[in-house]
């Protein structure tokens, strides 16, 4: 495939998805439906390179869940496990990761945890956290912080991004969505990662830190997001907004796109090797230097300004980071977040707002099937 003749399939899918080209890509329409609409494409696309899986798990998927009518809110009792490779959870998680979310599923890169939270008394699945590696730079952290360029590997390694946080049905309609959130600060996660990386070692400049997990940043699907926005446990700020993304990434390029980029840069002699060693950014800038090699470099800004969140694991995080103090940990026990999060918004919630009762298994598992026959 020539230059012209790449450049111009890669701008005929993208005003499928909803964008319109003046000459800068921007999206038609600016609401949460048409931001959905532009990732379906990529959406679909990895439900279908993980179709087999999809539907061979589909069975062991739909017998742990559950009917809204089924649920007792003040009966939840949630237990927080670390998915293990290989393991039952892990075949819920990877299901549930690829088809519950709008925004389309991306592999995980660098450091890796995935968590599923267990309702106990119901033996149901019901949120995931995904936390990855996170990007080197990302201006609205690195300004907030205040973190020294020369540092920036530094507490960037001793920091996570989550990739997926969020509640499964029904729960997600008893504001399930912000248990998931609350979770990320829990006393768990931190001492799970301490075990896991007791050894870590920075992959691009081979650093030996110490296993410490200082913070957690994600972004929202669109915009400010209402589950980070005002979130508190005690009064205490759990997420702290910090800004806007500029616009860019990866989402809108579906994945047969990107390998035909990939192809095009290596027929120019190009490095397109991928992988950890390469740092977590590899992908956007693989297609960024394809985008601009075709004469349309602006177009890895998809217009789609995320808002960015910021959960602090440490009180006196900025002074961890700028003024070298030990760290004075946020002490939040997982249990104790889901007795908050009961009392303050799934109990009120499930009286005042009825729609979770409304879910029914049977009907969404049917609707899935048949996008699985389609796709």
């Amino acid at each position: 495939m020539d230059i012209e003749e790449l450049k111009n399939r890669i701008i005929e899918i993208l005003k499928e998805q909803g964008f319109e080209i003046n000459p800068h890509l921007k999206p038609k329409e600016c609401s949460k439906t048409a931001y959905q609409k532009i990732q379906q494409k990529a959406r679909l696309e990895q439900i279908a390179l993980h179709k087999k899986f999809l539907s061979s798990s589909i069975k062991k998927v739909k017998k742990f869940c559950r009917n809204g009518n089924e649920i007792i809110p003040e009966r939840i009792s949630l237990e927080l496990r670390e998915v293990q490779p290989d393991s039952f959870e892990e075949i819920l998680f990877k299901w549930w990761n690829l088809i519950w979310w709008s925004i389309p599923y991306q592999r995980s890169i660098g450091r890796q945890m995935r968590f599923l939270l267990w309702d106990k008394t119901h033996d149901a699945p019901f949120g995931l956290i995904l936390l990855q590696s996170p990007i080197l730079k990302m201006s609205a952290r690195d300004k907030y912080l205040g973190i020294p360029r020369d540092e920036l590997d530094i507490w960037v390694n001793k920091s996570l991004y989550a990739q997926r946080v969020g509640a499964l049905p029904p729960y997600n309609e008893l504001l399930g969505g912000k248990m998931v959130a609350l979770a990320l600060t829990c006393n768990e996660i931190r001492e799970a990662y301490k075990r896991k990386y007791s050894n870590y070692a920075t992959l691009l400049k081979k650093r030996q830190l110490e296993p410490e997990l200082l913070f957690i940043t994600t972004t929202s699907a669109f915009g400010e997001s209402s589950i980070y926005n005002r979130l508190k446990y005690n009064e205490e700020v759990v997420a702290e907004f910090l800004g806007y993304t500029k616009g860019s990434g990866t989402f809108h390029i579906p994945e047969s796109l990107y390998k035909e980029l990939l192809a095009f840069l290596e027929s120019k002699g190009i490095d397109i090797s991928r992988g950890c060693e390469h740092g977590p950014s590899r992908k956007l800038r693989l297609i960024s230097l394809g985008l601009r090699y075709l004469g349309i470099a602006d177009f890895v800004y998809h217009g789609i300004k995320r808002g960015v969140y910021l959960f602090p694991l440490a009180k006196n995080l900025k002074k961890v980071i700028n003024e070298g103090e030990s760290p004075i940990w946020v002490d939040r026990p997982f249990n104790k977040l889901v007795d908050y999060w009961k009392e303050r918004w799934a109990i009120p919630r499930s009286k005042r707002v009825l729609k979770w009762k409304e879910f029914d298994c049977n009907k969404f598992f049917e609707e899935i099937e048949k996008m699985l026959e389609e796709v």
